[in-house]
């Protein structure tokens, strides 16, 4: 077999390396031709032992040191393993030598040229039948690492020369060897490039038993003779290399036997019509594919160009049909190419599908896993295979176990293994009828326990880590039957993800399916204060108001609305303040903006071109380092959540626009529609698209969440005039993008409206998501203004009582001044009756 020298992906050990040892293969190990595997090696007393040799022993002996100290603190070096086996062998040190491969052949395959120098040095150091039965396991075991034709026809060749029984001729000994050469034609014997070795093999041994057969047994050199003829109409029918050479073979040998035949041409006069019809279908086959052999075998092709033609060979051989085909071709492939994940991956797929035989498929996906460790996907499709071959729990347990000591590019992969085992433990707890196979759930409590503390670092608040919970707690529930244990699981999710919103509605959700509804308020209490991400604080509170709607009492309901309204009321002035500040802090860069390049005017006019663009070029940048400063600076005093990189872009967009604005635009609403329930996609374009039939649009604005920059569902659209807005509001519960929109006209409210610049939304309060107009508010005083813009949150789940509402029970120690009767605190009876006027 040609040798090559394969390097594995970095940072993964090396999976597969041809030694360069032609020679060594081919021969016994030096200086010991025959010697007893116990005794030392023997050194000669000759004139050898000179000081160049005892250099030479002294840095062989340095250099086993350092490998030795390498594979102690990393046993994955293949390339290690490899120069220790090859400096042993050369200082003939058998014992350690033996060590040493078999070290290596745990944690790596050999390759068909490593297994054949093994066995050859075993063979060449000890003889007996116990030696024979050593030698032969070592065959076994590389013939079960790669498909190699050669090693094969090395195995034949020494049962034939070491077996007793075989090289007697005794009836154990022929079918001994019988069995193993259709072992070898079942595994090589559709190689097109080599199986013939095995075919001519095959046929020499069954000649030789015919010349043993006495002369006078006619009947039973009669058969030997069929079987002979047999096994050449059996390779005449397989399309192989030097297929006219075999015929002529088969024709000589026929003519021994006494028919006449012409033995100088290939034609198939004198041969029985489904021999020469089936040897007409070969040729045929082998003339479609040996332009594919000589691509796979070219000398002067690099080794992607190599594996590109192996793909193309195979996906011709799939498209005829025949798997036994298919699978040599694989095997051919991954033997020159055994770090490939893809190919793997490509071989063990189309098994899955195609072959149902689970022992040789199970077997494929072991060479898979020993080749490719690092791919969590031959992990998991193994972990499956092994469960359709119905194996035991203990196997797929140590293969799992086996996983998790490999190194994966992604922890998905490592959860997707998880689920891969937990899945089959809960299949094999609910669906198995064997008593034996019946295991206990806390066999599955244990495994999501394990799992659970090895992702959650580094799964912390994903949706991954929140699957791997959810389906912990509905096991626990379903088979388990132990509900505690189901919400033990998920406070111990709000432990390490109390921040996600979903983890929260996971829970939720559990008690409500199963009817706890006082225990799923009492995780509403504990959650709606909280702050979540985007406008996942406001959607647990409206979510709490629609849950006390369809399951609590009006009181649930009363106690609900008291909690939520001083929430949302912080939630909402936190927003204003925050976007009021951004669009103070971008004026100042416009005006900061317009200065600079008016400076940059002034002292460019006296300047040469090419000393002002210098000078522009510089500026621009001081501006833009200047713009990122400003919003770094504004997110820390605001003390806002982490934001994406949104509102950058808008800040350098605005101060590179030529003409700065003079004045922010006011929008008065007077003649506009409000959208509500938008698709999160919807653009502007779709809008006016949307609006087409109807005419008069002037300007659209869809409002964005100012922490994400992601829409949130609202929209204005100006009209020119009435009668273009009473046609849109006319399109009322009209789908546009999957969703049904809410039209109504816009009823802007009276006195200070935040909508400058970016058009800060009418003040359109929602409860469980229906826009329900309030009343117009008074302006606010001086003093009211300045408690606003005053306003901090403080804490971690803070929400702030609004300063006109007094909280129940609350009473104030300080005087108490006259106030005109519109700017008197309201109570809270007040308030609410207020709010559900609204």
């Amino acid at each position: 077999m040609e040798e090559e020298t394969l390097i594995p992906p970095e940072s993964q050990p090396p999976i597969s390396e041809e030694l360069d040892s032609d020679d060594d293969a081919d021969h016994p190990m030096p200086d010991m031709p025959h010697q007893n595997p116990s005794s030392p090696p023997s050194h000669s007393d000759s004139d050898s032992g000179s000081d160049d040799d005892d250099n030479d022993n002294a840095q062989d002996k340095l250099q086993l040191q350092n490998l030795e100290a390498e594979l102690s603190t990393n046993p994955s070096n293949y390339d290690s393993h490899v120069q220790r086996i090859k400096l042993l062998r050369k200082m003939g040190e058998i014992e350690k030598l033996r060590q040493a491969r078999e070290a290596m052949s745990e944690l790596f395959p050999l390759t068909p040229a490593m297994w054949q120098e093994w066995a050859r040095d075993e063979s060449s150091l000890t003889s007996g039948d116990e030696a024979v039965h050593t030698i032969e396991k070592l065959y076994e075991r590389g013939l079960f690492d790669y498909l190699s034709a050669s090693l094969w026809c090395d195995y034949l060749s020494f049962v034939l020369q070491h077996e007793s029984s075989v090289r007697e001729y005794s009836p154990d000994g022929i079918s001994k060897a019988r069995d193993l050469f259709e072992r070898a034609l079942t595994a090589a014997g559709l190689h097109v490039a080599e199986g013939n070795k095995i075919w001519e093999a095959y046929r020499e041994f069954e000649q030789a038993i015919f010349h043993t057969i006495d002369e006078t047994d006619v009947q039973a050199k009669e058969k030997q003779i069929q079987r002979i003829r047999s096994i050449f109409h059996r390779q005449l029918s397989i399309p192989l290399v030097n297929m006219s050479s075999t015929l002529l073979a088969y024709k000589r040998w026929e003519v021994k036997q006494g028919n006449t035949l012409d033995t100088e041409s290939s034609n198939l006069d004198g041969i029985s019509s489904h021999v020469a019809s089936a040897y007409k279908k070969a040729l045929e086959m082998y003339n479609a594919r040996v332009h594919f052999e000589e691509q796979i075998s070219g000398q002067d092709v690099s080794d992607s160009e190599r594996l590109q033609q192996f793909i193309n060979y195979l996906k011709f051989e799939r498209s005829s049909g025949d798997p036994a085909r298919v699978q040599v071709l694989y095997e051919r492939a991954i033997a020159d190419f055994p770090i490939s994940s893809d190919l793997w991956l490509d071989y063990t797929h189309y098994l899955d599908k195609t072959l149902k035989v689970g022992s040789i498929v199970n077997n494929v996906y072991s060479r898979a896993i020993k080749n490719c460790p690092w791919i969590g996907e031959l992990w998991v499709r193994y972990l499956l295979s092994l469960e359709r071959g119905h194996v035991s729990e203990k196997e797929i347990s140590s293969v799992f176990e086996k996983s998790l000591q490999c190194t994966f590019s992604t922890i998905d992969e490592y959860l997707d293994l998880f689920l891969t085992r937990i899945d089959g433990l809960r299949r094999r707890i609910s669906f198995t009828g064997e008593k034996e196979d019946v295991l206990d759930y806390s066999l599955l409590r244990k495994t999501f326990q394990h799992a659970s503390e090895y992702l959650s670092p580094y799964l912390k608040n994903t949706d991954g880590l929140l699957r791997l919970h959810a389906y912990w707690a509905r096991l626990e529930i379903k088979l388990g039957k132990d509900l505690v244990a189901a919400r033990g699981v998920w406070e111990s999710l709000l432990k390490i993800c109390g921040s996600m919103l979903e983890a929260w509605r996971g829970y939720i959700t559990m008690e409500t399916e199963l009817g706890h509804i006082n225990e799923a308020r009492s995780i509403y209490r504990r959650c709606y204060s909280k702050r979540f991400p985007a406008t996942g604080s406001e959607d647990i509170c409206h979510s709490w108001l629609r849950f006390e709607r369809e399951f609590g009492t009006l009181v649930d309901l009363d106690h609900a609305v008291q909690k939520v309204t001083p929430r949302l009321e912080e939630l909402q002035l936190f927003r204003s303040q925050q976007e009021s500040k951004l669009i103070d802090e971008k004026e100042n860069n416009f005006k900061n903006a317009r200065e600079k390049r008016k400076s940059v005017s002034d002292i460019t006019d006296g300047q040469s071109p090419a000393k002002r663009q210098k000078d522009a070029t510089q500026n621009q940048k001081q501006v833009h380092g200047k713009d990122k400063a400003q919003v770094q600076n504004l997110t820390e005093k605001g003390k806002m959540v982490e934001r994406t990189q949104v509102d950058k872009p808008d800040i350098k967009n605005d101060i590179q626009k030529e003409a700065v604005p003079e004045k922010a635009k006011v929008y008065t609403d007077q003649c506009t529609a409000f959208i509500s329930n938008l698709n999160f996609k919807a653009t502007s374009e779709n809008l006016r698209e949307f609006f087409s039939d109807v005419g008069g649009v002037v300007s659209i604005r869809i409002l964005h969440d100012r922490f994400t920059g992601k829409s949130r569902g609202l929209a204005y659209v100006d009209f020119t005039d009435d009668a273009h807005l009473a046609a849109a509001v006319a399109k009322n519960k009209e789908m546009l993008l999957g969703k049904k929109l809410s039209i109504a006209r816009s009823v802007p409210k009276h006195g200070r409206r935040e909508n400058i610049g970016h058009n800060v939304e009418n003040k359109h309060e929602s409860v469980e998501g229906s826009m329900e107009s309030r009343e117009p508010q008074a302006p606010q005083s001086a003093a009211g203004k300045r408690r606003v813009d005053d306003f901090q949150m403080k804490g971690k789940n803070t929400f702030a009582v609004p300063r006109n509402v007094r909280a129940l029970g609350m009473t104030s120690s300080k005087p108490t001044t006259e106030k005109p009767d519109d700017e008197n605190p309201k109570s809270n009876d007040e308030f609410r009756k207020m709010f559900l006027k609204g």
